[in-house]
């Protein structure tokens, strides 16, 4: 490092008398004397040629530099104390899960409280991705991504969910209005201002016209990624799935979702699927961080895959109508 860090210890006791509010305070909790936090924190303002407190020393302020120093601190001491919890025991401490965000909306959250009902002593910390999720990229203890079923996986770190159905869906009121009967009328041109896009997943329509044996026009020519569609080429885009199926919610125009996003809102009328669900050739996969043994994360995935056998199997694709 080019630039020269001040002492840890000076660091320490400056993070606990600022988060406190007293030296005295600050020196309890780190077992010292109260003279050696003050010494502490003076060393630290000569290092860094700025002052960090203010006030009289029964009613300390923290300057402007402080407020900036503190809160980072503690936040880099908390990662720290969990790095250390990880390593010297790694059956205890929260459990860091990735998963896309629409997925962690629509999915997994609204299932996690049986988790936590089932297993009160294991917390479960989410962080949400809309980029990749390979091996060389995790930082968490798991990601749950979705995979070209290939079935080509590591069995010791992965585990198939389930697999991906896509299929058409929109408002009760919004299919009163617009006739689905087969997926050939969704390639109506008339239709192309009412499809949602999604620019976290552009190919959505294409995967699905594909899935189901139809040539569903793109608003704007290959090659991705697709320049933003003008309105008078293609219906709205959105910056995520969540906003998209909001919107298809809304009677905005039509979405193509997977069933597991939108099988909550079917089941409940707020959306309907004239044309059924077809596989998209991808499946949602769980990949562990390790292989090893590791009770707590052994617990969570045996509750995925419980999760995931008990989701409702999605309507088959509908054909053309019969005469």
């Amino acid at each position: 490092m080019s630039h020269r860090l001040p002492p840890l210890s000076a660091l320490r006791a400056f993070e606990a008398a600022a988060r406190l509010g007293r030296m005295t305070a600050a020196a309890d909790e780190l077992a010292v004397t109260p003279g050696a936090i003050s010494r502490q924190v003076r060393q630290l303002e000569q290092h860094l040629g700025v002052a960090l407190f203010d006030g009289t020393k029964a009613r300390p302020t923290l300057t402007p530099a402080a407020h900036v120093l503190q809160p980072v601190l503690t936040t880099a001491f908390a990662h720290i104390a969990d790095a250390v919890r990880e390593v010297s025991d790694p059956s205890r401490g929260p459990l860091d899960v990735a998963c896309f965000s629409t997925f962690t909306v629509k999915w997994l959250i609204p299932r996690l409280f049986d988790f936590q009902a089932q297993h009160p002593g294991i917390e479960v910390r989410l962080r949400t991705t809309d980029a990749g999720t390979g091996a060389g990229r995790m930082h968490g203890d798991l990601a749950i991504t979705a995979e070209e079923a290939t079935g080509a996986w590591d069995t010791s770190k992965e585990q198939r969910l389930f697999p991906e159905h896509l299929g058409p869906v929109l408002s009760p009121e919004l299919a009163q209005r617009v006739a689905l009967h087969q997926p050939a009328d969704l390639a109506d041109p008339a239709l192309a201002p009412l499809r949602l896009h999604t620019r976290t997943r552009r190919n959505a329509w294409a995967m699905w016209g594909a899935a189901a044996g139809v040539t569903v026009p793109l608003p704007l020519p290959l090659p991705l990624p697709l320049p933003v569609p003008t309105p008078s080429q293609a219906g709205p885009e959105f910056e995520h799935y969540y906003f998209t199926l909001e919107a298809a919610v809304r009677g905005l125009g039509i979405a193509v979702a997977p069933w597991h996003l939108v099988m909550d809102d079917v089941l409940a009328g707020r959306l309907v699927a004239p044309l059924g669900f077809v596989a998209s050739g991808y499946d949602y996969v769980v990949r562990r961080r390790t292989s090893g043994p590791l009770p707590r994360l052994d617990v969570f995935c045996a509750w995925l895959q419980a999760q995931a056998l008990a989701n409702p199997v999605p309507p088959g694709p509908q054909g053309p109508p019969s005469g």
